[in-house]
C-alpha cells in the first residue's frame, strides 16, 4: 500500500512553519491515490511539536529528542529518516525544499538508492504512475519527472504548497530510538549556532518583501530598502548581484540561487524619493504601482 512520510523540521524547540508544507502535499497525495501519512519530528523539543502537529491528519506522528538530534546534522539526520523508512515502508518520502531540506534529502536518497525530484511544484497521478512538476531554466521550463526507483524522494516549494492550516483529527504519537550515524558524522562537530537577530518576518514566510539590486551602488543606499520594509512590516530581501557586491549578507538573497518566496506583495527599489512622507517615485510590485 502507497505510504508517505513527511521529514518536519525543528528550530529551538518550536516546529518550523515549512513542515506544514510537507503535509498539503501528503493531503495531496492523499486525495490523489489513497496514500495515507506518517510525520517524522526529530530534535530538541519534538516530543511537545508532535503534539502539535498532530492535528492534521497524519496517522502517527514520530519524534526522537535523544541527544544525537539536539542540534541539525545531516550525518545523523539522515540515517534516522532512512532507517524509519525501512523499517515502516513508505514509497514517497517529503520535505519542504528549503535549506534544511535541501540539504538533507538528498543524503537520504543516496543511502535508500532512491530517486529523487526537487522542488517540485504540482503532483498528478496517471493510472499508477505518479508524475511531479518542477521549474527548470529559472521557471522558463516546466518538467514533468517519474521516478522509476520503489522508493521516491521529494522536495516540495512552499511556494505552491502552502502551509497546512486545516486540522483534522488526532493523530497516533510514537517515540522512536535513535539510529548509528554515519561514519563521517564523528567528524563534524557543531561548535554554535550564530542567530540573525531581526524584527523583521522571516524571509521566506513574510506576506511583503521588499528587494533591492545592483542599482543601489553601496551598501550604504540599503537602508532606503529597509526604511520601506519597515514602513510596510514585510522583510529585505536581495538579489545576487547586490550580494556579491558585499552590499547585504547571502541570507537575503532570493531568487533561484537564494531563498523560495512567496509573499502577497514582492516590490522592488527603482528610485526613492524623500521630498514628501510615504511618497514613492517608481516603486512597483505584484500588488501595486505608484
Amino acid at each position: 500500500m502507497a505510504r508517505t512520510l513527511i521529514v518536519g523540521e525543528m528550530f529551538e524547540g518550536k516546529v518550523r512553519k515549512p513542515t506544514l508544507c510537507g503535509v498539503t502535499f501528503a493531503l495531496k497525495l492523499k486525495e490523489l491515490k489513497g496514500a495515507p501519512f506518517d510525520i517524522l519530528l526529530p530534535g530538541k523539543g519534538s516530543k511537545e511539536g508532535a503534539m502539535e502537529v498532530a492535528e492534521f491528519g497524519a496517522e502517527r506522528v514520530f519524534y526522537t529528542e535523544a541527544k544525537e538530534y539536539e542540534s541539525y546534522k545531516a550525518e545523523s539526520y539522515a540515517p534516522l529518516v532512512a532507517g524509519v523508512v525501512k523499517k515502516v515502508g513508505y514509497d514517497t518520502v517529503c520535505a519542504t525544499a528549503n535549506i534544511y531540506g535541501k540539504d538533507l534529502m538528498p543524503r537520504v536518497a543516496a543511502i535508500l538508492d532512491a530517486g529523487m525530484a526537487s522542488d517540485i511544484t504540482q503532483v498528478e497521478v496517471s493510472g499508477s504512475e505518479t508524475i511531479y512538476q518542477r521549474p527548470i531554466y529559472a521557471g522558463n521550463v516546466i518538467a514533468k519527472l517519474k521516478i522509476k526507483t520503489p522508493i521516491s524522494i521529494v522536495t516540495v516549494r512552499q511556494t505552491d504548497f502552502p502551509p497546512c492550516e486545516t486540522k483534522s483529527g488526532k493523530s497516533a504519537v510514537e517515540e522512536i530510538p535513535a539510529e548509528k550515524p554515519l561514519t563521517s558524522a564523528v567528524k563534524v562537530e557543531i561548535l554554535g549556532f550564530e542567530k540573525t537577530q531581526s524584527t523583521r518576518p522571516e524571509l521566506t514566510e513574510a506576506k511583503v518583501v521588499v528587494s533591492g539590486g545592483r542599482g543601489l551602488k553601496a551598501k550604504e543606499n540599503f537602508k532606503m530598502i529597509e526604511d520601506l520594509a519597515d514602513l510596510l512590516g514585510g522583510a529585505v530581501g536581495a538579489t545576487r548581484a547586490a550580494v556579491d557586491a558585499g552590499m547585504v549578507p547571502n541570507e537575503l538573497q532570493v531568487g533561484q540561487t537564494g531563498k523560495i518566496v512567496a509573499p502577497d506583495l514582492h516590490s522592488s527599489w527603482i528610485k526613492w524619493s524623500y521630498s514628501a512622507p510615504c511618497r514613492y517615485e517608481g516603486f512597483q510590485g505584484h500588488s501595486c504601482y505608484k
